[in-house]
């Protein structure tokens, strides 16, 4: 399922500070901006083969500055893993949503085992076979 925007949230948790023993630790935006890093598989549906999927997103995922891989599937579609700071992942997973190559369809994108990490496991964002 697609992320959904969570603007309003984000503004109005940007102007709460966070205190601990009296003292101020960051505001929200401010642990945002440390760019904690995510991960995330993806599974995109559609008219996604045969329509340069793989290459486009090879380039938006370098484009964006995220890590990971994408391949073709047996059944049609194409699946992958993304992975880097949170807010470039988030742009990502809506590209992967809505954007797609210019001749693909994209009828749905499943995400799944999206959480934070400590390292990256990748170095680049590459095409697999």
């Amino acid at each position: 399922m697609c992320p959904l925007p969570l603007l309003a949230a984000s503004v109005a948790a940007s102007r709460i500070p966070l205190r601990l023993f009296g003292r101020e630790l960051a505001t929200a935006a401010a642990m945002s901006a440390a760019g904690r890093l995510k991960t995330v598989d993806y599974e995109v549906f559609g008219r996604v083969q045969g329509v340069c999927f793989r290459m486009y997103t090879e380039g938006e995922a370098k484009k964006i500055g995220v890590v990971g891989w994408v391949k073709n599937t047996s059944k049609g579609t194409v699946t992958g893993q993304v992975q880097g700071p949170e807010e470039k992942v988030d742009s990502m997973m809506t590209w992967l949503c809505k954007v797609g190559s210019p001749s693909s369809r994209i009828d749905r994108t499943n995400f799944s085992n999206e959480k934070f990490i400590s390292k990256l496991d990748y170095s680049d964002f590459s095409i697999r076979y």
